[in-house]
């Protein structure tokens, strides 16, 4: 087991238990990005500014809530860095923690996405306000569910009232690890189900919306959605640690950590590692480093992605409510917003998928933080509210990163 902290050059340009239990049973299957606390009680600094804050958060997620490893980058407001490891890069070797490694970045895929879809409507090919029906005729179709009264921006914002086809899959790991999904196959699951609730009448997360925006980009521009993302985002932003999985890809490249899965909550770990991840395709797919997530969320923020009318587009909030099972988050178009404990607001995303679980994003003031652990919240606990408290101690611990 290691502990480490590595500085470098500034880079280049309580809930109810039912709620709970709902809760869980998403973050199993395909978590989101959910807001954090403020509570600050992982790691939290004796005074401002100490530097150990965050080492000391990182070694009570491995030897509190067990999760393998984990892995964070703080960037302050002028670009430097320092990179942060605890525990083991693989459990049965005890392997280091690589610095910066790559992990599965589950549904911070969505900004990314949201980011694409942003760029077309910059370039008045997308509506935010059409219907989707007009880019996908006759594909939105259901009980209470109907693409015409369903817009872009209720997809992209998560008031779209369209079922989560991820309660759907089987939430052991190892039995769909090698299973390839088509979108249109997550798609149709969802579509069997009855609608939510009327489009716009309230937010609810669901990884639905982001299957529609993957095919929306696919269906606007002719070429393969992963293509888009590539060339619009990962290659211009210089993200080289980033990239799109192709088509039954289960390997990771690059170094990395193992990460870890169970078959059920609080099960013995086992590696995951090897995983098709098209069960997520556009609303989790991508994998990434630490490094690479602030440098995309403060780009984003800085206005390097979209332009400013697209950005401000990004960041009108409604409230988070079911999904979030803390006070204060409010969601843009593909971007949740926290409101931190230290005076800040912090906007990024947050991810979860089999083997990788991160938090993180950047403030108005350009500080930013990603904190990455080798598990689910779910496969390190048993019971609901120990596995939403080591879910929380993540969020807790990048929210330290940014306010100490």
């Amino acid at each position: 087991m290691s502990l480490g902290l590595h500085t470098s050059a500034p880079l280049k340009p309580k809930k109810q238990r039912g709620r709970v239990r709902a809760f869980v049973a998403a973050l199993a299957v395909l978590g989101g990005g959910l807001a954090v606390s403020g509570s600050l009680a992982y790691g939290a600094p004796d005074h401002p500014g100490e530097r150990d804050a965050v080492s000391k958060g990182a070694r009570a997620l491995v030897r509190e809530d067990g999760f393998p490893a984990v892995l964070a980058a703080v960037e302050d407001g002028d670009g430097r860095v320092r990179d942060y490891t605890a525990g083991t890069g693989d459990l049965a070797t005890d392997a280091a923690v690589p610095v910066n490694g790559q992990v599965r970045a589950g549904s911070n895929t969505k900004s990314f996405t949201a980011a694409v879809v942003l760029q077309l409507v910059g370039e008045d090919r997308v509506d935010l306000d059409a219907p989707i029906e007009t880019y996908l005729p006759g594909l939105v179709r259901g009980d209470g569910i109907d693409g015409n009264r369903i817009t872009v921006r209720h997809l992209l914002q998560h008031t779209s009232g369209l079922p989560d086809y991820t309660q759907h899959l089987d939430p052991d790991p190892f039995e769909i690890r090698d299973t390839y999904y088509n979108p249109r196959e997550g798609l149709d699951l969802a579509l069997g189900e009855k609608a939510l609730f009327e489009p716009g009448a309230r937010w609810s997360y669901s990884n639905t919306n982001y299957l529609l925006a993957g095919l929306l980009v696919e269906k606007v521009t002719g070429r393969p959605f992963g293509e888009e993302l590539t060339d619009r985002i990962i290659r211009p932003l210089g993200l080289e640690d980033t990239y799109w999985p192709r088509t039954g890809e289960r390997d990771i490249r690059g170094t990395h950590p193992k990460g870890y899965g169970a078959s059920a909550p609080g099960a013995p770990l086992e590696d995951i590692t090897r995983l098709d991840p098209s069960q997520a395709w556009a609303a989790g797919q991508l994998v990434t480093t630490p490094r690479d997530l602030n440098h995309f969320f403060s780009a984003l923020l800085d206005g390097e992605v979209v332009e400013a009318a697209e950005l401000k587009e990004m960041k009108t909030t409604v409230p988070a409510t079911e999904g979030a099972p803390t006070p204060g988050a409010e969601y843009g178009l593909g971007l949740f917003r926290t409101p931190l404990s230290c005076g800040t607001d912090l906007w990024g995303h947050g991810g979860a998928i089999h083997g990788y679980e991160t938090f993180g994003g950047v403030t108005e003031e350009g500080r930013a933080a990603t904190v990455a652990v080798t598990a689910l919240s779910a496969a390190v606990a048993a019971e609901p509210e120990a596995v939403l408290e080591a879910h929380q101690h993540v969020q807790d611990l990048a929210e330290t990163a940014v306010c100490a």
